[in-house]
């Protein structure tokens, strides 16, 4: 098995026979539109049509004939005239993101010798560091993507049980292929994509970077690699070699698992940065980068069909899930993630409409954990939520790490990929988006990743006016009289007005004295006299006392 490049199906523009001068401005007018279109559409999509134009191939392994035979070899998208392909029915493709050191080949290049330490080396004949299942279904217009971590344990063939990223080294893309599928119970693939680290870096930056948050401090050293991690926590934009350190980190208490969920995160923040109108004056460097870096077995109209199809899907389309298992204990010597068959059953019939036959149907449950992760550190949010949850019927609820990240809108985390649940969640709580993907709680169903929404549907409705003066037993005043002699200026009170207050010059209105309330403060001579005005009755002391009670703050 050798990688070469592959015959493309577009011959160049030299070989091709001689046309008329007319022709060939028709020829390059239709280009031209084409690729504008395209362009304008999606940006990954426009530079893959770029190499189908320039009939540059790109590489690809050559398997043998059986090794060909785990792929289905069935077309996926329609042909190109001048149109971008369109996907024609749901297609799986496995990604294998490889990592391979010099002492890994029996042949490193010759500048990776000598040099004192182990140096990555372009090469795809390694273990796999991350692994992952894409299908794209034009049918409900989504695309699942299921992270399988590293240490998963499964049976490989020819090396019996044992960690599934071996399998790439063992045998390439068709033995992990033909692993992950009975991992997951025959599921078929239809293609893969094969891109080592250096090749990562190189398209990173070839896309100017990604904008992505660093959910905590990431440091780590290795002077036997040469691998220096050093991120800070906060929004970052990475170039290659940091977004490198960002998928590699793996030294918390997750590990292998912590970074899975953090190449999700990635994964989102890459689509984004792809979708930038930014991105098309990238064109030529990304095309660059594809046509060295990528080995598969797709056809270039197929990945100008799948490029136009991730392109146009909703963000809410685009679910991520995690092989569903749990960490291994003590009666292993390896660290493993043990796969839970009647979970993985459940996810493969849902995501990827296959019925297992030799799985057991798993158990109908309605138990539900929820993990609550608070974004907003505002006190009382997270127990108004828990309330709230519980009046609906929720029990099973825990409390996680705040999340440090600022949050605009909360986020409903499908963790275990019921977005049915999910969505429920949603709507009983009036706020929120919902999200399928594994990067919240591990112990959860749903992670509720609480946003700053959550604070005005959390709000205390707003405290009544105070009751008119009359429903308080206070008597409305007698009408003021006026002097026979000055019937237009008002005289001063008698004995059956309101005192005036001494800087007053006229009769005070019913809604002044309201205004007071509670409790009522009539003014009162220094020295009174027999004549003196009558204060205001005030309430009974029992509705005096309520009504001196502050009113509830907002939370």
């Amino acid at each position: 098995m050798s990688t070469t490049n592959s015959r493309s199906s577009f011959s160049s523009p030299s070989a091709s026979p001689p046309r008329s001068s007319r022709s060939r401005t028709w020829r390059w007018l239709g280009l031209g539109l084409g690729l504008c279109g395209v362009a304008a559409l999606s940006a990954s999509a426009g530079a893959l049509l770029a190499v189908a134009i320039a009939g540059t191939p790109l590489m690809q392994t050559e398997l043998t004939a059986e090794e060909s035979e785990v792929f289905n070899k069935k077309d996926i998208s329609t042909g190109m005239n001048f149109r971008l392909p369109q996907l024609t029915r749901p297609v799986n493709i496995l990604v294998l993101g490889v990592k391979v050191l010099a002492t890994d080949v029996d042949d490193p290049p010759p500048e990776a010798q000598g040099l004192g330490y182990h140096a990555t080396i372009n090469s795809l004949k390694g273990l796999t560091d991350s692994m992952l299942l894409l299908r794209f279904n034009p049918a409900n217009q989504q695309l699942v993507v299921l992270s399988v971590p590293r240490d998963t344990r499964t049976y490989i063939d020819g090396a019996g049980v044992t960690k599934i990223n071996e399998a790439n080294v063992l045998g390439g893309p068709a033995l992990a292929a033909r692993s992950t599928s009975d991992l997951l119970g025959g599921v078929g693939i239809d293609r893969y994509v094969r891109i080592n680290v250096l090749g990562v870096e190189k398209l990173i930056d070839a896309l100017g970077g990604i904008t992505v948050y660093v959910p905590q401090d990431m440091k780590y050293q290795d002077d036997s690699q040469h691998l220096y991690i050093n991120l800070k926590q906060g929004e970052q934009h990475l170039n290659g070699a940091q977004a490198v350190q960002f998928l590699r980190f793996r030294y918390d208490a997750y590990g292998d698992i912590g970074r899975v969920q953090r190449q999700q995160m990635f994964l989102r923040a890459m689509r984004e940065q792809a979708l930038k109108p930014s991105t098309l004056a990238r064109l030529p460097q990304i095309l660059s980068v594809v046509q060295s870096n990528l080995d598969t077995n797709l056809s270039v109209e197929e990945l100008i069909a799948l490029a136009g199809f991730a392109s146009q899907i909703d963000r809410s389309n685009m679910q991520m899930l995690m092989l569903p298992g749990s960490f291994s204990g003590s009666e292993f010597a390896a660290s493993y993630w043990l796969p839970n068959q009647a979970q993985i059953e459940s996810m493969v019939r849902q995501y990827f409409g296959v019925a297992v036959a030799n799985f057991a149907p798993p158990e109908a449950s309605d138990h539900l954990t929820i993990a609550i992760q608070d974004s907003t550190n505002e006190a009382g949010v997270v127990e108004k939520l828990i309330n709230s949850l519980g009046s609906q019927g929720y029990g099973d609820i825990f409390v996680d790490q705040p999340w440090a990240e600022p949050l605009a809108v909360t986020r409903i985390i499908a963790q275990q990929g019921d977005a049915d649940k999910a969505h429920a969640i949603q709507q009983s709580l009036g706020y929120g988006e919902v999200l399928v993907e594994s990067t919240g709680s591990l112990d959860s169903d749903i992670t509720i990743r609480l946003g700053n929404d959550a604070l005005a549907a959390t709000e205390p409705p707003t405290a009544p006016m105070p009751a008119p003066a009359n429903e308080l037993g206070i008597p409305e005043p007698e009408p003021t009289r006026l002097p026979a002699s000055s019937p237009e200026t008002p005289a001063a009170f008698d004995e059956a007005t309101i005192a005036p207050s001494p800087a007053s010059a006229g009769p005070v209105p019913i809604d002044a004295v309201e205004s007071t309330l509670p409790p009522p403060q009539p003014a009162v001579p220094e020295s009174p006299a027999a004549d003196s005005p009558a204060p205001i009755p005030t309430a009974s002391p029992e509705l005096q006392s309520a009504e001196s009670e502050p009113l509830p703050m907002a939370q």
